[in-house]
């Protein structure tokens, strides 16, 4: 007489596409807070906190790091449909991350929001500004380059 024993193994598979994301937008919102520090320390130290009641430069930083947190999960969501990403192709497509955040957030939502607030580093709608431009640009490139690095492709 045989017996049949059935042996059932789970396998756990961790996509780490959000951490990454998250990792890769702390380091890029750090790295473009230092270009702030030097060429736009009043949105640092008055603009951003105020968007939520807070003031000074370390409010801002923290912040200023956190969107950049969660914005690289954002980053993370989008690249990770793309199937044939490489470290060159995620740079590049964090540029243009960058710039489209700049249009949408920095042009349009941060004068509004900081209006809306009664801020008083309220800037003009739209806000167009090159170094903010730059800035962006910036977060995105380093934020592609990270996380093309993390994905190892």
């Amino acid at each position: 007489m045989a017996t049949e024993t059935s042996t059932t193994t789970t396998a756990q598979t961790t996509d780490n596409a959000w951490q990454y994301g998250v990792v890769a937008g702390v380091i890029a919102g750090v790295v473009m807070g230092a270009l702030m520090v030097m060429q736009m320390r009043p949105v640092l130290e008055v603009a951003i906190p105020s968007m939520y009641f807070l003031s000074g430069g370390a409010a801002g930083f923290t912040i200023h790091v956190a969107h950049g947190a969660v914005l690289g999960v954002v980053f993370a969501a989008i690249a990770s449909t793309q199937t044939d990403l490489t470290t060159v192709k995620s740079l590049a497509l964090g540029v243009g991350y960058g710039v489209v955040l700049w249009v949408v957030l920095a042009v349009l939502v941060m004068p509004v929001w900081l209006s809306a607030v009664g801020s008083p580093a309220n800037p003009p709608l739209p806000n167009v500004n090159v170094t903010s431009l730059v800035g962006h640009v910036v977060y995105g490139a380093v934020l592609g380059a990270v996380y093309g690095g993390f994905q190892g492709r």
